[in-house]
């Protein structure tokens, strides 16, 4: 039953998907594409699904609900799959692109969001014509040929939009109808020039710092993957360039993802959803082996792991079977500004395996669990500046330094916490005033008036640094221009590996209150639906708080927070996080540290956090021991600490 919202949703053919097989992959694709049949316009070039809004225009929206399925549509008719309302978007791209129908999609203009819409479509034309080329006269061929080429004349973002204008190109190549090569490699080098090292690229000029999942699933590393193989005729020596950057690139996106299947959600458009796991896909698609310990049955198994996770997430669904805004459920306070109803279908682009035979090595491939044993429990990832943590059951990264290059909404929350989970989500806020709805999990949020609260965006001074062998996480940032504060964020040790530490070192030239949030956790009991009250006895679920920490228990695991320094009082208590705040659950709460900070004299916060999940093995019995285990200050912490005064 839905734990989010008072009905239940309705339970879809999507998420009684096996997700083992090919045959069950098509049939999940189907899932997804079938309830849009009645959401066509009478002429099949648009895809209504909802009423919210976007900062362009409605037209361009409800494009999206049209050329976004084509990434698994196409996939599905190109790998012999059949799906019978496919004419549909036959009529829909003739009908589009003609500017004598009323429903034309509209000439070009700069920045259109119509470009975006071009990727899958272009994508769609290389690899399925028999639905969607071959079938059209002469005449419409011209009017799809200077609709998809008029993008050559226009300015775009200097961002992964570039590769829509290179896909719009190529699926006119593929068919032999007219296309710009020149725009092609002018676009591909510039492209190249976001490319900064292993495998990782910006989202954009290396002036900025964004390499979220854009770098790797959604965009930059799919994309290249996708062309490295349909422009290998053309351009095969960056084709080569390309599939060497995926196996670079391979053995670090593998510690975004849990043994569950789970992706750690970071970073924008994680409505997206399962497009996170888009490159696996698009690995298989391209015929590229990659480094152990990624065989066949391991990429295979970190696809199918994830969908299968995702046919757990039924509130993802609206109820007529299409994809809401959302991540594990409909939610708003997430979303950006370019969402629109249809937005979500860029998920489909995982479904590229759907093109390759069932021959393949990928599906021929027996899956295989993920490769724990293979990888360092933590690992330091030098071009994205995470550390990333797979330690008590437990995965998850340390974060400092991304941000994106304009306002986002909620940007701080999405790229500038301390600490991101695969199993406890992220929280967005919810508004403007007080705690609950700021709702800052792995966050150190600071106020003048308990109101109005701050916290870390802009870290551009981020490093990682080697502390007795352990990569630690540095960032210096400011809050206000006489508040600094230096941020150390440690890693689990032997014997503390459900802890991290967090030390902050804080010289304010005004007095403000803070709080340190750990991870949210869902905060309702199990066997009525209400908010966790104070633990009592032997209670297996509720919550803890006074001097010093405070811990939140409940049926999807345990986190906590404590103070390590000596000389710091910090009173621990538990901040009821403004519903829909956590992307993962609807109701949460959040263990945090609360503090004043006096002016003009220089603190330490000490924080150490606590975090075991329910998919950890006997975690119901274990997690007491581990919380009363705490981790101490590392002697060279210490030693900082001292020499400040």
């Amino acid at each position: 039953m839905s734990v989010q919202a008072n009905g239940r949703t309705p339970r879809q053919a999507f998420s009684q998907c096996a997700f083992r097989t090919k045959a069950d992959f098509q049939q999940a694709c189907v899932a997804l594409l079938d309830p849009l049949r009645v959401r066509f316009t009478p002429g099949c070039t648009r895809v209504r699904i909802g009423s919210s809004t976007t900062r362009f225009d409605e037209g361009g929206a409800q494009v999206e609900g049209f050329a976004r399925p084509l990434w698994g549509l196409s996939s599905l008719i190109a790998g012999g799959g059949e799906f019978p309302e496919a004419e549909r978007w036959r009529i829909g791209l003739i009908n589009g692109t003609d500017p004598q129908n009323p429903e034309y999609w509209g000439d070009i203009e700069d920045l259109d969001q119509r470009m975006v819409e071009m990727c899958p479509i272009g994508y769609a034309l290389a690899v399925a014509p028999k639905l969607l080329w071959d079938p059209l006269t002469d005449v419409q061929k011209e009017n799809v040929t200077r609709w998809l080429g008029s993008v050559n004349e226009r300015e775009m973002p200097n961002t992964n939009w570039l590769w829509f204008r290179v896909f719009a190109n190529l699926g006119l190549k593929k068919n032999g109808a007219k296309y710009s090569r020149d725009r092609i490699e002018a676009d591909m080098d510039h492209l190249d020039t976001f490319y900064v090292g292993g495998g990782w690229s910006n989202d954009g000029p290396k002036s900025h710092h964004q390499m979220d999942y854009y770098s790797g699933s959604f965009a930059i590393q799919f994309l290249q993957l996708l062309y490295s193989k349909l422009a290998l005729d053309i351009d095969p020596e960056r084709a080569a360039k390309y599939r060497e950057r995926a196996r670079e690139f391979a053995r670090d996106f593998l510690y975004y993802w849990d043994p569950q299947g789970r992706a750690i959600p970071f970073g924008r458009s994680v409505t997206y959803r399962f497009a996170m796991a888009g490159f696996w896909g698009a690995v298989a698609f391209a015929d590229v082996e990659l480094p152990e310990p990624l065989t066949w049955g391991v990429v295979k198994g970190l696809l199918l792991r994830n969908f299968r996770w995702w046919a757990t997430q039924e509130d993802i669904f609206n109820s007529d079977g299409t994809l809401n805004l959302g991540y594990s459920y409909p939610n708003m306070y997430l979303t950006e500004n370019y969402n629109s109803p249809g937005s979500p279908y860029w998920c489909c682009l995982a479904f590229t395996p759907l093109a390759i035979p069932e021959s393949h090595p990928f599906w021929a491939a027996t899956e295989e669990p993920y490769p724990a044993a293979k990888l360092s429990e933590v690992q330091r990832l030098d071009y994205p500046n995470h550390i990333s943590v797979h330690s008590g059951g437990h995965s998850f990264l340390l974060s400092s330094g991304q941000a994106c290059h304009y306002a986002l909404r909620a940007t701080q929350a999405k790229y500038g916490k301390f600490a991101y989970s695969s199993a406890f989500g992220y929280s967005v806020p919810t508004g403007g005033y007080e705690l609950e709805q700021h709702a800052p999990d792995s966050m150190l949020a600071l106020s003048e008036d308990g109101e109005y609260w701050k916290t870390r965006r802009l870290a551009p001074n981020s490093r990682i640094e080697e502390f007795d062998g352990l990569p630690v996480l540095v960032s210096d940032w400011q809050p206000w221009l006489d508040v600094s504060i230096e941020t150390f964020l440690i890693p689990p040790t032997k014997g503390s590996e459900n802890w991290h530490i967090r030390a902050h070192r804080i010289q304010s030239g005004r007095a403000l209150m803070s709080s340190e949030g750990a991870f949210a956790i869902y905060g309702c009991k199990t066997d009525n639906g209400r908010w966790l009250t104070p633990m009592t006895g032997d209670a297996s679920e509720g919550t803890l708080e006074g001097s010093q920490g405070a811990l939140a228990t409940s049926k999807v695991g345990a986190v906590g927070i404590v103070e390590l320094h000596t000389s710091t009082e910090r009173l621990g208590r538990i901040v009821m996080a403004d519903p829909n705040s956590n992307i993962v659950h609807g109701r949460t709460i959040l263990p945090s540290l609360a503090a004043d900070i006096p002016s003009e004299k220089p603190l330490w916060f000490v924080t150490a956090v606590f975090a075991i999940p329910e998919s950890s093995e006997g975690w119901k019995d274990a997690w007491k021991s581990k919380w009363e285990a705490k981790p101490s200050i590392p002697q060279w912490l210490k030693e900082k600490i001292n020499a400040s005064g």
